[in-house]
């Protein structure tokens, strides 16, 4: 079995060209900077033995670079899925946007 440990929320944006993979792992990278995980030892584990469910809402799924956005986890197993939601603001001539994307990190340990 499996227990949750961390959960972690994060935004990231894409300014000009619609990247929608950076806006993704900027939004990796502001979910996991925010925090310093210090259970491993008394559990007896290392980051290594993470299992990672991460989420990502973003307009054009299919536009993320699945592999790239999960190399943004440095340790651990990550399972990613990537889902539309997120946000687009449009330029106002229509031929640019803002990308915003969410990413939820879900960490667990074996029991």
């Amino acid at each position: 079995m499996k227990t949750r440990y961390v959960t972690e929320m994060g935004m990231g944006t894409d300014v000009h060209g619609r990247d929608y993979t950076q806006a993704a792992e900027r939004a990796v990278f502001d979910a996991i900077h925010h925090s310093s995980l210090h259970f491993f030892a008394p559990l007896g584990k290392t980051a290594r033995d993470m299992y990672i469910d991460l989420m990502i809402g973003i307009p054009e799924p299919d536009q993320v670079d699945q592999e790239r956005v999960a190399a943004a986890l440095p340790y651990g197993t990550v399972n990613i899925t990537v889902e539309k939601g997120g946000l687009e603001i449009p330029s106002d001539d229509g031929n640019d946007a803002i990308v915003i994307a969410n990413a939820g990190v879900i960490v667990r340990l074996e029991d």
